[in-house]
């Protein structure tokens, strides 16, 4: 726990707070002049035991419950950013899932001119893997360069991502649906994800991979073949990242090199000098 850090954003966020938002009177006689909600009454709110939320903000809770940390987060009205840096400093690590099941569905516009200047193939998906964002170089990937509306679907389920994911057996299906797994964890509730999910168990060609599948859950730094509409058979290397203003979105670059052989050598990782 850095409580100095916890205790810095729980008093700024709260102080945000009008108790008169709540129902609460502000008192007009002596007394307390702090700005925002007091600690009692953020105990009121969240119907917690009183002293809860003065342990949580002092940092004398350790390993406080991540149920207790949501609901402050939500009263709070932290943006997932916040989440995230409130996680890290009362527990250590990062939250379970986003704060908000809606987030990671939107990112900012400049994104796509950030895309546009991307010389390599370059796409960013949402938390449900539906395309938001794409340059030409990526299209040109696809027959008349029709991109798909969510990318999981078409590389697990849609026979032309069979068709342009050369062995898609062995080089794509056992890597792709643990990531399907993975959005789920951090999603259960995503209607997207879940229909996938129930395709894939109703296809006998993903049911025995997803059921005994790799533990990956993302793709960064691996290297895959591929058929490319324009310039035919290569390899891919993937470079993944996401976009912190939306948990769970990605950003993908894809590195082609044509050719049937995986390219040789690997370039070494980079470390700062």
């Amino acid at each position: 726990m850095n409580k100095t850090a916890l205790r810095a954003l729980l008093r700024e966020r709260r102080a945000l707070i009008a108790p008169e938002s709540h129902g609460f009177i502000r008192p007009t006689g002596q007394g307390r002049r702090a700005p925002g909600l007091s600690q009692h009454q953020v105990d009121q709110l969240l119907h917690r035991t009183l002293g809860t939320y003065h342990r949580l903000e002092s940092g004398n809770y350790p390993n406080p419950p991540t149920v207790l940390l949501r609901d402050v987060a939500l009263l709070f009205d932290l943006d997932e950013q916040e989440w995230v840096s409130l996680c890290r400093y009362a527990l250590l690590q990062d939250p379970p899932g986003p704060l908000h099941q809606s987030s990671g569905k939107e990112i900012p516009g400049f994104w796509q001119d950030a895309v546009d200047g991307i010389g390599h193939m370059a796409y960013v998906t949402d938390a449900s893997w539906d395309l938001i964002a794409h340059n030409t170089a990526f299209a040109s990937l696809f027959p008349d360069e029709q991109v798909p509306a969510n990318t999981m679907r078409w590389m697990l389920l849609e026979p032309q991502g069979r068709r342009i994911l050369t062995d898609w057996e062995n080089a794509w299906a056992p890597w792709v649906l643990p990531q399907l797994r993975a959005a789920l964890v951090a999603r259960p509730e995503d209607e997207t994800l879940r229909q996938i999910e129930k395709e894939v168990m109703e296809d006998p060609d993903t049911s025995d991979i997803y059921e005994t599948g790799a533990s990956l859950i993302h793709a960064d730094g691996h290297e895959r073949p591929i058929l490319h509409s324009r310039k035919g058979q290569g390899w891919l290397s993937i470079c993944a990242a996401q976009p912190m203003t939306a948990p769970g979105s990605r950003l993908f670059i894809l590195v082609f090199r044509r050719g049937t052989e995986r390219p040789r050598p690997r370039p070494p990782m980079l470390r700062a000098h």
